[in-house]
């Protein structure tokens, strides 16, 4: 239940956000989802979530 909190939010604060991070180039990985749901368009984040991920499990094993 902790973890799909936390996706939910991670979403919804990549919906905020998503203009700003495609300029470099999050937001058209594969595995991104486009969806337009009540004339909104909604944005799930799956492969951008997942090379943060790998990112920062790489950063935070070498610092």
């Amino acid at each position: 239940m902790r973890w799909f909190l936390i996706f939910l939010l991670a979403c919804l604060l990549f919906n905020g956000l998503a203009p700003g991070l495609r300029r470099i180039g999050l937001g058209r990985v594969p595995g991104d989802f486009k969806l337009r749901i009540g004339g909104r368009d909604w944005h799930f984040p799956l492969g951008s979530s997942l090379v943060l991920s790998v990112a920062m499990m790489l950063l935070t094993r070498w610092l």
